[in-house]
Order: C-alpha cells, then sequence, then structure tokens
C-alpha cells in the first residue's frame, strides 16, 4: 500500500488549481466531475503522487457540507491497494469501520473510505485504480 493522493476541499477549483499550479510548478491540470459524489475536481501529479482539489457540485455533497463546517482545507488522504477488495475484507476483519462500500470513484478508481473514528480522527480513502 502507498499513499495515492491527498484531498483538499476548496470554494473554487479553478481558482484554487491555478495557486496550486503556479506554487508547486505544475504545467497539466486534469478536470473531471464525479455525479455518484457531488464533486468537481482538480488533479494535480506530483513525481510522488497527486493532490486533488475538490469543489461541491449540489448542495447534499459530502464536500459542501465540509466547507461550511471547517472552511477549505484537508479532507482526507488516500491509500493504494492493487486489491481493494482484499484490502477492504483484511480491515474490516482488524475492526476498521468503513463509510459505505466499495463503489467508482476518480478516474475508473474503485474507493472506499475509512470512518476517521478508525484512524485517529483523520478520514482515509482506499482506492484501487484500473489495471491498463
Amino acid at each position: 500500500m502507498k499513499i495515492d493522493h491527498i484531498a483538499i476541499a476548496v470554494n473554487n477549483v479553478e481558482d484554487a488549481a491555478k495557486q496550486y499550479q503556479q506554487t508547486l510548478g505544475v504545467n497539466e491540470v486534469i478536470y473531471e466531475t464525479v455525479e455518484s459524489e457531488g464533486v468537481k475536481l482538480a488533479i494535480l501529479r506530483l513525481e510522488n503522487g497527486r493532490i486533488e482539489l475538490m469543489q461541491p457540485t449540489r448542495d447534499d455533497s459530502p464536500i459542501k457540507k465540509f466547507l461550511e463546517k471547517k472552511g477549505e482545507g484537508l479532507h482526507h488522504m488516500a491509500l493504494a491497494t492493487d486489491d481493494i477488495e482484499k484490502e477492504y475484507e483484511r480491515m474490516e476483519g482488524c475492526g476498521i469501520q468503513f463509510l459505505g462500500k466499495i463503489r467508482s470513484g476518480s478516474e475508473g478508481t474503485q474507493i472506499v473510505f475509512i470512518h476517521p473514528k478508525s484512524l485517529s480522527g483523520v478520514l482515509a480513502e482506499l482506492c484501487s485504480h484500473p489495471k491498463l
């Protein structure tokens, strides 16, 4: 397992992407909307991972609620695995609590969120990228 990305909740994904792009010297930003999660993403690829900036696209989006409660900032860290089903079962056997079941995320990934109570108050995402 490795760290896949850090996700940051923002009010305006285009403005935040410009700021991060200039600060980090990133040439390309990939934009994607994930309707099932109610977010618009700006994905910045770094040498050792990604930063995902997330803007809510509807009022019932978890990101909208996060921004209202906490403001802009770190939302979650994502951990990559080659076999999400196996890791889900293994972690569940260790007493890890999940927020829902495995589902589709950005760029064809399979994702599931780990409840913050299971990781000392940190929301984590377990993800598995499609095999090319």
